[in-house]
């Protein structure tokens, strides 16, 4: 620990409020709610500052609280109210009326400092970030790069978050991300594949950054949650708006979403659809360094899908105090994925014995639906005094084929044709109950629990070309059932003053996991019960400087593609496959933010330390020069970061945002006789220019780097890569046009070396570059899709 800490260095600034002045006139109370310009969205934790009218000395303040709700008293009558958010335009009022002792101001909309700098027409904009007690939300509507592009690769633009070419999710460096879909587990992000590929940057509102979850949230996830949440629109009348992208390589999708609001009923849907092609270019090399041989493979492969995407919704508000939620999604994907690779085996001598070539045909259908029933009551004594309660149910279904086959180009014969058969079926369901009371106006109890039941049936089939016909292989071909059920229970209690408050909760969850291997009659059952606790802190120093801080312990269950024992033999000698034996994995992590604002800076910086027992490491090991893939429980890991976010806006035409983070690991542990005990170090930046041209045009160029890694067996390497997007605004936001570029040099990679004894591999992945260009269209009383800002 020594060694990481030597290389952390936290600097915070400390501002003090001036102080406070009393008179002896009748108390009067201020109240109002505080909400978002463009979202419409309540702004938590903002300040809240009444100011002599005279001499502006400060009289008191407050800030707002989950709802954006504010309450303070005062015996002044010769006043301003003064409200401020970091990242938004400070908004002073001075003119209102004083009835019985109160003044009420009603509902206010804060402009983002961006947006305010056009004193004709307000547009949008938002900044990107809005932080929270215990997470932040970034805002998808202003990402220009993502036009056309589904979550994944917006989810690759949200500052913490990394996404790899192979759709692998990652949070600070971490792999134990747990996504949820309006705050809930959802089919479209069940972490299969490119399940988050029918979900498109149109869809999409905001998402969720929680890094160090409370209580109220479910466990799982060691490196954090991301919640997706997906835009439905409330405004009265009809609303809606259309969109159409295309691009290169093949990429084209449409999309509608509608909205009818009445004083009962908010009738909602969203329809897309479209068409993608996704091509791979992979270089691998495996060398054994017993027998001196070596296998290497080089290809082009392409997962090429037709998508639709059906959500169908109503809210109807029984009476001012209950409303019922019904909605149903169905997505259906269809996939291609044809692939040609050549291989060459070579001896010790680097003589050539074998050169061939492996070509696949792949054809799949994915069908999925969910629906949700959602009832909501508040009490009347307070708004805020709340019962939610949800059901979910959702299916997910994989019917596909491959066939390989094989061509001898020089060298020995190689028969290697195969085919393969997946009939997979998932069904979830999740029930939740929540309860909020604000018992006091500084003191808020609640209560919750969710069951969630997973069942999961893989029928997996492996057929080898033997003497002119097909058998079956038996080592590779079973029926792999997962059934998992998690009971959780949670309480949280929160105490809120005007410049402090503390959040404290514990959750405990049972977890009862049976996996089975039908054919072999192999089976693993677990039951076990944990307790995770939390505790969140916040301190308001002043309008511009505050401090959170917070405790949480996370679980990371195996998922199923982490159990699944069968085979990807796309390539097959390099093969990855689950491990029906692995056990969870534990996380204890702290961290303390600071978030301030400097002139026409807004900045906040985080330390952070995870502590993870039973890490979950993916090992290699080479049998008959095939290298195989497993995770594996290996050690325990402690890491310490360092992350900050920036914006600055020097000029009305220009806004440039930046994030940093680095983080130092310990790892130690053992592996089959073998020390993976070692320290490293990664770090990422990002920088993200927007500019504001003539003609409302907008520009914004994203450029992120990342550095090499060193991992349990070799090293991972580093990349830079540059997006570009370009908007043009037409008819006041009404139409929008977009232009798109991601990886303009065609420089994210993956690129990882194994290093071991007895063997090395090496394998590199690149996808290229990506051209989209949009149009959007709002109509009724809505903006086009990307466009979510009033307008004056």
């Amino acid at each position: 620990m020594k060694n990481l800490l030597k290389y952390t260095v936290v600097i915070f600034t400390l501002l003090t409020f001036t102080g406070f002045s009393f008179s002896q006139n009748e108390e009067i109370e201020v109240s109002g709610v505080l909400i978002e310009n463009q979202t419409k969205q309540p702004l938590p934790y903002a300040t809240i500052v009444l100011k002599d009218l005279d001499t502006v000395r400060v009289l008191g303040g407050t800030t707002t609280n989950d709802q954006g709700e504010f309450r303070l008293k005062t015996k002044e009558n010769n006043f301003l109210v003064e409200i401020s958010f970091m990242g938004y335009t400070t908004q002073v009022i001075s003119d209102f009326k004083i009835e019985n002792s109160a003044i009420e101001l009603g509902t206010i909309e804060l402009i983002s400092e961006s947006q305010s700098l056009d004193e004709v027409v307000v547009r949008g904009e938002v900044s990107k970030t809005v932080f929270k007690l215990d997470k932040r939300v970034f805002n998808v509507g202003k990402d220009l790069s993502s036009t056309g592009m589904s979550a994944l690769e917006v989810l690759d633009n949200v500052p913490s978050v990394s996404v790899n070419i192979d759709g692998e999710i990652s949070l600070r460096g971490g792999a134990g991300v747990q996504i949820l879909i309006n705050g809930k587990p959802s089919v479209l992000a069940d972490g299969s594949g490119n399940s988050l590929g029918t979900i498109t940057a149109d869809m999409i509102e905001s998402i969720e950054v929680i890094t160090n979850a409370s209580a109220k949230y479910e466990a799982s996830g060691t490196a954090g949650i991301l919640n997706i949440i997906l835009k439905k629109e409330e405004k009265k009348g009809w609303n809606g708006s259309v969109s159409a992208n295309t691009g290169y390589p093949s990429s084209h999708s449409v999309g509608l979403s509608l909205n009818r609001r009445t004083e009962k009923f908010n009738l909602f849907t969203q329809l897309g659809g479209g068409y993608r092609s996704s091509p791979r270019f992979s270089e691998t090399r495996n060398d054994n360094l017993i027998t001196g041989e070596s296998i290497s493979s080089e290809g082009t492969s392409y997962r090429n899908e037709a998508f639709m995407n059906v959500t169908l919704g109503t809210d109807y508000h029984i009476n001012d105090y209950n409303v019922l939620t019904l909605s149903g999604n169905f997505a259906y994907e269809m996939e291609d994925q044809p692939s040609e690779t050549i291989y060459k085996l070579m001896d010790g001598n680097d003589n050539l014995i074998s050169n061939w070539s492996r070509n696949e045909v792949t054809e799949a259908i994915n069908p999925k639906w969910q629906y949700d029933l959602n009832y909501r009551k508040q009490f009347k004594n307070n708004k805020d005094h709340t019962l939610q309660i949800s059901g979910l149910g959702s299916f997910f279904g994989k019917d596909q084929s491959s066939q390989f086959s094989s061509r001898t180009l020089e060298g020995l014969e190689e028969n290697r044709d195969q085919k393969t058969a997946t009939d997979f079926n998932k069904v979830d369901y999740t029930f939740k109950a929540d309860y909020f009371n604000p018992i006091t106006k500084e003191f808020t109890l609640e209560v919750g629990s969710q069951y969630e039941i997973n069942n999961v049936g893989n029928d997996f089939q492996v057929e080898d070309y033997v003497n002119g016909s097909y058998v079956i292989d038996e080592n590779q071909t079973n029926n792999f059932e997962y059934d998992q059920k998690v009971l959780g229970v949670y309480t949280t209690a929160a105490y809120e003053k005007e410049k402090w408050g503390v959040k404290g909760g514990l959750r405990v969850e049972n977890t009862d996991l049976s996996t089975l291997l039908v054919n072999t009659e192999e089976s693993n059952n677990r039951n076990f019960t944990d307790f995770f606790p939390s505790l969140h802190t916040s301190y308001k120093v002043s309008d511009k400087v505050s401090f959170q801080a917070g405790y949480s312990r996370r679980i990371y269950r195996p998922r199923l593609w982490d159990l699944n024992p069968f085979f990807n033999i796309t390539n097959n000698f390099n093969i990855r496959a689950g491990n029906p034996n692995l056990q969870a994995e534990y996380t204890n992590s702290l961290e303390v933010t600071s978030i301030y604002r400097i002139g026409k800076a807004s900045l906040s910086s985080s330390l952070y330390f995870q502590n993870t027992d039973d890490v979950i490491e993916r090992v290699s090991t080479i049998e008959d020069n095939v290298v195989f893939v497993r995770p594996y429980n290996v050690g325990q890991r402690n890491r310490v970061g360092f992350e900050t976010n920036a914006k600055y806006i020097p000029t009305k035409w220009l806004t440039l945002m930046a994030d940093f983070n680095m983080n130092y690991f310990d790892r130690t542990g053992v592996f089959e006789n073998q020390d993976f005990d070692f320290t490293g170090s990664q770090w990422t930046l990002g920088i993200t220019p927007k500019i504001k041209l003539p003609y409302d045009f907008d520009l914004e160029f994203s450029g992120k780097y990342k550095s090499d890694v060193e991992t349990v067996q070799g090293e991972s390497s580093g990349y830079a890569t540059l997006d570009l997007g370009l908007r043009k605004k037409i008819l006041k936001g009404k139409i929008m046009l977009s232009l798109s570029v991601r990886d303009v040099f065609e420089s994210r990679i993956q690129e990882n070396y194994i290093l071991q004894e007895t063997f090395e591999n090496y394998s590199f992945g690149q996808r290229g570059r990506q051209v989209s260009f949009g149009i959007s269209y709002g109509f009724g009383k809505g903006e086009a899709m990307s466009y979510t800002g009033k307008r004056r």
